[in-house]
């Protein structure tokens, strides 16, 4: 990360702000959109934010999002007012797909909410202000320095290590097909990747590992610091394309997220590699019969959507169709499968800058799942697993990783820990 810091905000004259120019760029950006919603009065969207669900805090809604634009460019608000109210938010997508605008007026508008590019767009703009959040800096200061992120608390994190959740497996590095597994998992977590790649294996399918994997570079782009985000998209892009890669595998639906969305962004036409959701795979390659699931796992369980997967991909049938594969499982499903679906609160930069909020998030989550009579969640994202594996303690649910649920009913001796 850069030493130097953009100027804040000028000071106000005669009582109103005067903005810098790149937030009066901003504002030229974003006041139709913030106009749009700030019109509609409703709150509609405000009740599916899992921010709102739990602290019940009007400032901290998609609403108030863009009604601080609305309240900037009339010169009542500078960034500096307004900057820490957009920490309150997961990046679920649920205000999208439950904005009235997007409902009912967007085939025919053609206009679609985009609340998640907005709290991207207003941290970024913090950030290029001089505005910094402490937990962000820390976060994207570590990660800079290490090419991987902290992964929350005190696991060994460096380039050197970041295979090391794959020893003993003796898989190859390149090749046209390589396996991207994101920080937590692979510093943390190490039973996912270690899950996928023997079920992988088992199925015939050939990957190798990245010769140097960085971070992602999306959780960066999330908290507003959009140069560091470019500098290691641009360093994996050229890992690939020094390898022959043409297809990433990808476990994580945060990376899923950054390399289909940001990527592109980042580099247009240009950006040519097949991006393939390795849940949607193993869907894949059950139907084929390449993977056939025989040992019974006994256990109650339901189901947690991973909201880049659901809201945001609209990935939701092909994780039932896993698990409804794998003989002895009680599946007792809900009816919010689609957008409607339960966030954990481990999105968005909000476990690094407001941790207890993500964890009341969670024990939301595991609260509803408890309802069902069930023993276990399953999950299909390493980094809601954490605090919902705290969260279900208290009431006595397991929180388990669907791709080794998986592995374990194909008879596959995973190994890796979760450091829990």
């Amino acid at each position: 990360m850069p030493s130097a810091e953009p100027p804040s905000e000028p000071s106000a004259e005669g009582g109103v702000p005067v903005h810098a120019p790149v937030t009066v760029e901003f504002l030229s950006d974003w006041r139709d959109a913030a106009y749009n919603c700030f019109s509609s009065g409703h709150k509609f969207c405000r009740e599916v934010c899992p921010v709102m669900q739990v602290t019940r805090n009007e400032s901290w809604t998609p609403t108030a999002f863009h009604a601080n634009v609305v309240a900037m460019e009339q010169g009542e608000l500078t960034v500096e007012d307004v900057a820490e109210d957009y920490v309150n938010c997961t990046q679920c997508g649920a205000c999208e797909l439950r904005c009235p605008n997007t409902l009912f007026t967007g085939d025919f508008y053609r206009f679609r909410t985009r609340t998640v590019d907005l709290v991207k767009r207003m941290r970024a703009l913090a950030v290029d202000n001089g505005v910094h959040q402490p937990g962000y800096r820390r976060w994207n200061r570590l990660t800079d320095e290490r090419s991987h992120e902290p992964v929350l608390g005190d696991v060994p994190v460096g380039q050197e290590r970041v295979r090391d959740w794959a020893e003993g497996l003796d898989l190859p590095v390149g090749g046209e097909t390589v396996l991207f597994v994101d920080c937590e998992a692979a510093f943390h977590r190490t039973s996912v990747p270690r899950a996928v790649a023997q079920i992988l294996r088992r199925a015939g399918v050939d990957f190798g590992l990245m010769r140097e994997q960085w971070c992602c570079g999306g959780p960066a782009a999330e908290m507003g610091y959009r140069e560091q985000s470019r500098r290691f998209a641009e360093h994996n892009l050229a890992d690939w394309r020094a390898s022959g890669v043409r297809r990433v595998l990808v476990l994580d639906p945060h990376d899923y997220i950054t390399f289909t969305e940001d990527y592109p962004a980042y580099f247009g036409a240009d950006f040519d590699i097949e991006i393939v959701l390795v849940v949607e795979l193993l869907a894949e390659l059950i139907g084929n019969g390449r993977l056939t699931p025989t040992v019974p796992v006994e256990r109650t369980i339901t189901y947690h959507d991973p909201c880049r997967l659901n809201k945001r991909k609209g990935v939701w049938e092909e994780p039932r169709r896993i698990l409804r594969a794998i003989p002895g499982l009680t599946f007792h499903d809900v009816d919010r499968v689609t957008q409607w679906s339960y966030c954990s609160g481990a999105g968005g930069g909000l476990p690094v800058e407001k941790p207890e909020l993500t964890a009341r998030i969670s024990e939301s989550r595991v609260a509803k799942a408890a309802e069902l009579d069930v023993d276990t969640l399953v999950s299909a994202c390493p980094w809601s697993e954490r605090p919902l594996a705290e969260a279900g303690e208290a009431v006595s649910i397991d929180v388990v990783d669907l791709h080794e649920l998986l592995a374990v009913s194909l008879g596959i001796e995973v190994g890796g820990s979760t450091d829990r």
